[in-house]
């Protein structure tokens, strides 16, 4: 015989705090943000609208991916903007020097994994502030971008190359859409049903109790930044296909962007909470909104105040106790 279903105040509760979870208020204000937009703006639901919300962004939202990780892990990649740029201008510099565009792919990607893996190497390793280290490297990477390309732009790349960023792979939807689902799937999987997802989660907690039970968690945090570092070479590269040119300020900027995104997903900044489902609500509701204000004629100054006006709101909302609140009103539980 089945045991009755649990009707407890611990059951309520537990209801209660899933119906309160800042993945549920995401997705609130992005229900919200889409009936506005298709409200107010008739060419919002086009097809050509909605391809176009996702590739004038896409390298950044492919980028935030692998900042959750990150961050979770209670660390920061300053450098993605950088690693991104450098990307982009070597594989210009590569191509215009009599390397073919496949090969100077290879090598990008390469330098990529190893930007990651200098930053990895001091973080993890030697035992330096990932804010310090991502600093120092996120103008080194900038600087060495620009000496590559000097003051001038590369342009004339491959048909094919140019294609992957402005044409669509299947029917009007471009590679770059396809990339990021893949990756989010792959994303997913890792944080939330793989071990390794367990012990960014552990060490973004407590690093100290983590190396108490035996994790070694420098490997972690190095196969991290060197992810972080793989994916960014990738977004530059998606970035010099969808423009068709490179210079040395591109990507410049981004990843304040990039944490943003993150940080308006629900993930903690200190680390150990936070998940890919929030990054991408978060992703989805940023896209919507900067969208809809571009076509409604909404200067770009007012598009960061709002979007930063979410991010104070990310970060102050999930730390108010409103029960506290209530009760400090009324200590007594009497009636007002």
């Amino acid at each position: 015989m089945n045991a009755p279903r649990s009707t407890s105040p611990h059951a309520s509760k537990s209801l209660f705090a899933k119906l309160r979870s800042w993945e549920a208020f995401l997705t609130f204000v992005l229900i919200l943000v889409i009936l506005v937009n298709s409200t107010l703006i008739p060419q919002y639901f086009t097809i050509s609208n909605q391809i176009n919300l996702f590739q004038l962004s896409i390298e950044k939202v492919i980028v935030a991916l692998v900042m959750t990780f990150v961050i979770i892990n209670a660390e920061i990649d300053l450098s993605v903007g950088s690693i991104m740029g450098l990307a982009a201008c070597l594989f210009g510099w590569l191509f215009q020097n009599g390397v073919s565009a496949e090969m100077a792919i290879v090598i990008v990607m390469i330098a990529g994994g190893l930007a990651g893996a200098l930053n990895g190497y001091f973080i993890a390793f030697v035992g330096l502030p990932s804010l310090v280290v991502t600093l120092a490297t996120l103008i080194g990477f900038r600087g060495l971008a620009r000496v590559l390309v000097e003051d001038r732009g590369i342009t004339d790349f491959p048909d094919w190359f140019d294609a992957l960023g402005q044409q669509g792979l299947v029917g009007p939807i471009p590679f770059s859409f396809f990339a990021f689902i893949v990756l989010f799937t792959i994303a997913f999987i890792i944080l939330h049903r793989s071990a390794f997802g367990r012990l960014t989660y552990t060490i973004g907690n407590n690093r100290e109790v983590a190396e108490f039970a035996g994790v070694n968690t420098a490997a972690v945090k190095m196969k991290i930044f060197v992810a972080s570092g793989l994916v960014a070479a990738f977004a530059g590269l998606l970035y010099a296909a969808r423009v068709g040119a490179v210079r040395g300020d591109v990507a410049l900027g981004f990843e304040l962007d990039i944490i943003t995104l993150v940080l308006l997903g629900g993930v903690s900044i200190f680390g150990g909470s936070g998940t890919m489902v929030g990054t991408l609500l978060a992703l989805l509701i940023v896209l919507n909104l900067r969208n809809g204000m571009a076509l409604m004629n909404v200067t770009g100054h007012i598009q960061t105040g709002v979007i930063g006006v979410l991010l104070i709101v990310s970060v102050v909302l999930p730390r108010l106790d409103v029960t506290r609140i209530f009760k400090s009103r009324n200590p007594r539980g009497t009636r007002q």
